[in-house]
């Protein structure tokens, strides 16, 4: 089982805190928004007197809400086509688990959300990457190049739309071929989607469960962790209308007994936030994103992108080992006692020595802190390379 590239420094940055170090986290996908107080105030005014199990796939009232939350951003699923989750890391492996036996082949094109290399370990299944580069942003590698790679063990394509930890989005010719590519193969197309409120510069979102004629090949991950800053909450989705897809993941959901309750009642609240909290994250977002990448792009030797989607960004820095580097600013680095905390990029490649000189940032701070960041970043390129 990988450590997590984004987690396994967390022991040293709590050595640099101890030590009296500011530590601006540009690691992790935590939001510093304000969960929607709707969800907040369902889990202080509810009326609950006995805390007891849900549905297995999840309250049967808040699936019906979910399928009329799809059906505005144009998807149409009924609430049997859903399974509540605990989070959407167990949709995840409740998806591979139930299309793909210990030995079975998932492509994916890298780098890709590291836990993926984990959910693959932990049900025996090979990844089969598709390296995407950055001097395109990490678009989607040539379809030929998925095709050589499909064997009679390759049982998906997975993709992160918006991705994590690229910030690309697929264009909708894009999903085409890899929709004319599951058809021709019998593939099923795994979609982790839950970043879909996170979309800029004018650019849509395109579902995998738009596309008519994959009703039986997609499946779709959401979650509420990203979409109303609720990663505590643990509730995510599993989305198909592949009914036998979804009858075997309510076996595991079943083995698991049910989502968490409270948690249920929260996500549900949620989906009576307004429109106009979206509009303000959208909006704070996109300031960070190029608040953020406009200061890397004055660093000597950084190379990044315009990410599209979500809130990361893939970093190329002169370093040769950025996993030392990463390491080496929480022990060794600081500047009047401040230092940052990022995530080594090699973790989110399942190929051997790919990403050793990227990290990913998660422009999930302020913009003065970003700002602040960056500056940090800079000065100790500076002094990691005078070593």
């Amino acid at each position: 089982m990988p450590e997590s590239p984004i987690r396994k420094l967390v022991p040293f940055a709590e050595n640099a805190k101890k030590r009296g170090l500011t530590v601006y986290h540009l690691n992790i996908g935590q939001p510093d928004i304000k969960t929607p107080q709707v969800a907040l105030d369902a889990i202080k005014n509810t009326t609950v007197d006995v805390l007891s199990y849900s549905r297995s796939e999840g309250s049967e009232v808040y699936r019906e809400k979910l399928a009329k939350y799809y059906a505005k951003h144009n998807i149409v699923v009924t609430s049997a086509d859903i399974v509540v989750t605990t989070g959407g890391s167990e949709a995840l492996l409740f998806t591979l688990g139930s299309i793909a036996d210990a030995g079975d082949e998932i492509i994916i094109p890298e780098p890709f959300y590291a836990n993926y290399n984990g959910f693959a370990t932990a049900s025996g299944i090979k990844i089969v990457p598709v390296e995407s580069n950055i001097s395109n942003g990490f678009a989607l590698p040539p379809i030929a190049t998925f095709e050589a790679l499909i064997t009679d063990k390759t049982k998906a394509i997975l993709i992160c739309n918006p991705g994590n930890p690229t910030g690309y989005l697929y264009t909708k010719e894009e999903l085409e071929k890899l929709k004319a590519l599951a058809l021709k193969y019998d593939l099923f197309i795994i979609a982790d989607e839950v970043y879909r409120e996170f979309v800029y510069d004018g650019m849509k979102h395109h579902s995998i469960m738009e596309f008519e004629g994959l009703e039986q090949h997609a499946i779709m991950i959401d979650s509420v962790s990203k979409r109303y800053s609720m990663c505590g909450a643990r509730v995510g989705y599993l989305v198909s209308k592949n009914k036998a897809v979804v009858a075997t993941a309510l076996k595991y959901a079943q083995a698991r007994l049910s989502p968490p309750t409270y948690a249920q009642i929260a996500s549900e609240a949620a989906l009576e936030t307004p429109q106009s909290y979206f509009d303000e994250v959208l909006t704070e977002y996109k300031q960070r994103r190029n608040t953020l990448i406009a200061a890397l792009q004055k660093i000597a030797g950084v190379k990044v992108g315009s990410p599209k989607g979500a809130f990361y960004v893939i970093a190329e820095l002169p370093v040769a080992d950025a996993d030392h580097f990463a390491q080496w600013l929480l022990e060794s680095f600081s500047d009047t006692n401040e230092t940052i905390m990022v995530a080594p990029a090699s973790g989110f490649y399942s190929t051997p020595g790919s990403g050793k000189n990227q990290v990913r940032i998660a422009y999930v701070l302020k913009q003065e802190n970003l700002l602040r960041a960056a500056a940090l970043l800079e000065l100790a390129l500076k002094s990691y390379k005078n070593q």
